[in-house]
């Protein structure tokens, strides 16, 4: 059935040996494969999990890790909650995630008192946000950070395991030798300020990696989390190609249902379309469209790329994208299967709709 994902198991392993490989034996650093770009797919999972350079599987959903937890564990990997918790879910990341992302010290409060409840102790990294303005404690307010730190190492059910950032995301602050050694340097101090030692600092997501093939990666920066990087094999931080990775792991299948010769220009007083956007039409005369039975529900026009150049997507709604075939050599026809090379955010709608098959290349 159609429409359908096509997830190429052997290339994800190309892609995963490749960035191990960089973060770990280049770049001296743990390796945390984030899944939450294939909404958890159990068979990526098991690849993740199998993996001998892999230390950390991560993801964002705690309805996600709790499905693949027994799995990394048997694997002797750990699990990583990325998205700072909700107080709603603190009993099962206490339960389910060996390592949580914090940056309210009333939520680790409760992580504390969840972990004292249950007879253990929970692992937790404070983010600090160095200037992309997403999650973590502001790093000009060093007097919240260390009053934190105080009062973390005050809790018997919480563990300091160490410190993170995350760059590019929202800001898309670029991670950089000097922005990264700030964070090495509060490390630093918080260790000297209240003689211990921290396991893990941290470095940021896929568009950390690139530092590591310039030899600017900081010195004691020791963690990466990835994962565009694996899925897609990009370095997020100026969009090139990871060495050794491929790009072409997901294809999208989609079934023409409809293909006609129209008018490029609609006929009547323009108004808002069903997302009420104003739309901009240009005249091109009489046009071949073709539409597919998949919409904006299930994917995101803008991160989707036809495999046969000749084909242009015009637009679409919830459940229909038109695309103008006009110029194809091939002579489509109605029931014809169009791919797509998927973006980050094609691959995140496409996953996360039940209404697309997947099938696996293994």
């Amino acid at each position: 059935m159609y429409p359908k994902m096509i997830i190429d198991l052997k290339k994800l392993k190309q892609n995963l040996d490749a960035v191990a490989t960089i973060t770990k034996d280049e770049g001296n650093c743990s390796v945390m494969i984030v899944t939450k770009g294939l909404c958890a797919d159990l068979n990526m999972v098991e690849l993740i999990a199998k993996h001998p350079k892999v230390d950390f599987i991560a993801d964002s959903r705690i309805v996600n890790i709790k499905t693949y937890c027994d799995m990394a564990r048997k694997n002797n990997k750990k699990t990583v909650l990325l998205r700072v918790p909700m107080h709603c879910e603190v009993e099962e990341v206490v339960r389910y995630v060996d390592l949580s992302l914090n940056s309210e010290i009333s939520t680790i409060r409760l992580l504390n008192e969840e972990a004292k409840k249950v007879g253990m102790k929970h692992n937790i990294l404070l983010m600090i946000d160095l200037g992309d303005l997403r999650e973590g404690m502001f790093f000009k307010d060093e007097d919240m950070i260390f009053d934190a730190v105080k009062e973390i190492l005050k809790m018997k059910n919480i563990n300091l395991q160490g410190v993170g950032v995350n760059l590019t995301c929202y800001g898309a602050i670029i991670p950089k030798n000097d922005n990264l050694s700030l964070l090495v340097d509060f490390a630093n101090r918080i260790e000297d300020k209240f003689d211990i030692k921290l396991d893990i600092v941290s470095g940021g997501n896929s568009s950390s990696i690139y530092l590591i093939g310039k030899g600017e990666l900081p010195k004691g920066i020791n963690n990466l989390r990835l994962g565009e990087a694996f899925l897609l094999g990009n370095d997020t931080a100026y969009e090139n190609q990871i060495p050794g990775t491929t790009s072409s792991t997901l294809t999208l299948q989609a079934q023409i249902v409809e293909l006609k010769e129209k008018p490029s220009l609609p006929i009547g007083e323009v108004g808002v379309d069903a997302f009420g956007q104003k739309p901009y039409y240009e005249d091109k005369g009489l046009m071949k469209r073709a539409i597919i039975a998949i919409g904006k529900q299930d994917t995101d026009l803008d991160s989707m790329t036809p495999l046969d150049s000749d084909i242009d997507i015009m637009g679409g709604s919830s459940d229909h994208i038109i695309l103008d075939v006009t110029n194809c050599k091939k002579e489509y026809k109605v029931g014809d299967i169009v791919e797509f090379k998927l973006g980050y955010g094609g691959m995140l709608k496409n996953v996360t709709s039940k209404y697309i098959e997947r099938e696996y290349i293994r």
